[in-house]
């Protein structure tokens, strides 16, 4: 069976399958708008049959040149599933109600349109990191290990009053800690898969089950260079979006959204944290939270985003970041990556790659014997970064809740099916 995209470039007799988008009927006949989630073609069946929104058919016919595409004269009629009370009507519906129906929703223009976006940005990140001799590795989901060290990852539950492995085991937070020992023996890793944070936030920005690219290289001594490969990474996948068939429909969701992409092709902004402190306490903006030395808030990215587009901002103070990153003076050798309307997409650093240094951060942390071990046999420089998915298909399609962005969202007080 080939899918309604490809039957659109035959001629002549064909059968297609797919799910009522719409009906129009006329007084002889009726126009069904039929898609398969892949493409749409409308069709022409003579006989007034019952047929609504939501139902599945199988028609076989003749194709027929209508306008600038195809459209079908149907002869043969039949039903794969009926759809009585079908609750999403062709009308538009708030993005609020359709969260409501999460596994009626992909079948909306618009989730169709997300959910190939989201495969489409995967496939050219891979590319990316293909042609720049990366392996694709996989890090483990449970972990005794907590990577950011902030308290914020979910524990398993005992089992019969036992812990299943012996000791506690959380979901993982971030793969970094294993991508750095697959790095040691393969150079250039990445990884792409969920993570999981038991954050306390009801905000568009998190979920607590999300999909994270992380990337680990070998060899690296000096921050510009984890700057430059992250520009070139998303400077490929926007010109890859502004040339593809989605960025067509998503433009006419959002005027600005070709603007917007286009600026991503322009050279990034790179500001230290202290500078851009600088032009935060400068700026005569009324921020609901004061700019310190305490890390920025989303109104400060924002507004930082909003003066200079894409921006990197980069060695943070070393008491607000965790220990793994590495040390320069009084800061750490790291990098946000902040894009406007989104805030921070990326975050990465060096890593501490000095066995005694990084044996006196983690005195009284158990359990991580092995980090340490790849600082004490062969320790070489290195850095990678993570980036969440969501927020980068956010930018990349103008739809900027995050709850939107990934097929089934699990965020506070939400687990629906």
């Amino acid at each position: 069976m080939k899918t309604i995209r490809q039957i659109l470039q035959l001629e002549g007799q064909v059968t297609v399958s797919g799910w009522i988008r719409s009906v129009r009927t006329q007084k002889n006949h009726v126009f069904v708008d039929l898609s398969d989630g892949i493409g749409n073609i409308q069709c022409l069946i003579q006989d007034k049959l019952p047929l609504h929104t939501g139902m599945s058919l199988k028609l076989s016919g003749t194709l027929q040149e209508y306008r600038n595409s195809k459209e079908l004269h149907v002869q043969d009629v039949k039903i794969l599933g009926e759809a009585l009370d079908y609750p999403l009507h062709k009308q538009k519906m708030p993005m609020t109600h359709l969260r409501e129906w999460l596994h009626l929703r992909p079948r909306t223009r618009t989730f169709q349109h997300l959910n190939r976006t989201r495969s489409n940005l995967e496939l050219w990140l891979q590319e990316f990191l293909h042609l720049n001799d990366f392996t694709k590795t996989t890090t483990p989901i449970l972990t005794q290990n907590d990577c950011e060290g902030g308290g914020e990852a979910f524990v398993l539950s005992k089992t019969n009053q036992k812990h299943f492995f012996g000791s506690p085991v959380y979901l993982s937070v971030s793969g970094q800690l294993h991508l750095e020992a697959l790095s040691a023996g393969l150079s250039r890793v990445y990884t792409l898969g969920p993570c999981f944070r038991a954050e306390r936030s009801d905000s568009t920005r998190h979920l607590a089950e999300f999909w994270m690219l992380e990337a680990e290289m070998s060899f690296i001594e000096d921050l510009s260079e984890l700057l430059d490969f992250t520009e070139h990474m998303i400077q490929h996948v926007s010109t890859k979006m502004l040339q593809s068939q989605e960025f067509d429909f998503f433009k006419q969701l959002d005027p600005e959204l070709q603007s917007r992409l286009e600026q991503l092709q322009k050279p990034f902004k790179r500001l230290t944290y202290h500078q851009a402190l600088d032009i935060l306490l400068k700026s005569n903006q009324h921020f609901q939270f004061q700019p310190s030395e305490d890390g920025l808030q989303t109104e400060h990215e924002k507004y930082l985003a909003s003066l200079f587009g894409p921006v990197f901002v980069t060695d943070y103070p070393s008491k607000i970041k965790p220990f793994y990153m590495k040390p320069k003076n009084d800061v750490v050798e790291c990098m946000d990556l902040i894009l406007p309307g989104m805030g921070e997409i990326v975050g990465g650093s060096l890593r501490e790659d000095n066995y005694v240094r990084l044996k006196e951060k983690m005195q009284g942390m158990e359990g991580y014997d092995w980090y340490l071990d790849l600082r004490k046999y062969g320790s070489v420089p290195h850095g990678g970064f993570g980036m969440g998915m969501e927020r980068l298909l956010a930018y990349m399609t103008g739809i900027w809740n995050v709850r939107d962005l990934i097929p089934f969202p699990r965020y506070m007080d939400h687990c629906q099916m």
